[in-house]
């Protein structure tokens, strides 16, 4: 008989450790996505200042809220969260966004970011829901949906 080891959660061991992979990724995503929010509160100019410093303002509040619950769900499946900046920057396919000043390299910026974290979620969820992982799921189930319609905003105020 094959026993599979299950971790304090209930969650296989093994799919436990590659879901942990998978959000330590998302981690270090939503780590360069809330600097570069940062960046952008801080120095963004022009006509629509007031409107994007605080709208970025909101953004990375909600982004260092979301790093938290991520890096929390990775210690629940049992698994160490990524802490370093470098660590971060080794595994994020998010770019720093430098000396951005403009309110349309701004959004187009945030909007980027947000794909690919939503491309991200998608890998991750599929994976927690094969491993029957509901609180992961639920987590990015939350986060793709304020996420698409972060989308939908910035690219009606692109157009």
């Amino acid at each position: 008989m094959n026993t599979v080891a299950l971790n304090i959660i209930g969650i296989d061991v093994d799919k436990a450790e590659d879901l942990g992979v998978g959000l330590n990724k998302l981690l270090a995503n939503f780590q360069l996505y809330y600097q570069n929010l940062r960046g952008l509160h801080w120095n963004i100019q022009g006509k629509n200042f007031f409107e994007l410093h605080a709208k970025f303002e909101e953004l990375y509040t909600g982004a260092n809220d979301r790093v938290d619950e991520i890096a929390e769900r990775i210690l629940t499946l049992g698994v160490q969260p990524l802490h370093t900046f470098s660590d971060y920057l080794q595994a994020s396919t998010i770019e720093e966004g430098k000396d951005i000043k403009t309110d349309t390299a701004s959004v187009e910026l945030v909007l980027n970011n947000l794909s690919t974290l939503l491309n991200l979620e998608r890998e991750v969820i599929e994976k927690a829901s094969d491993a029957g992982d509901e609180g992961t799921v639920a987590l990015l189930s939350e986060l793709i949906s304020e996420q698409e319609k972060t989308i939908w905003m910035f690219a009606a105020w692109l157009k």
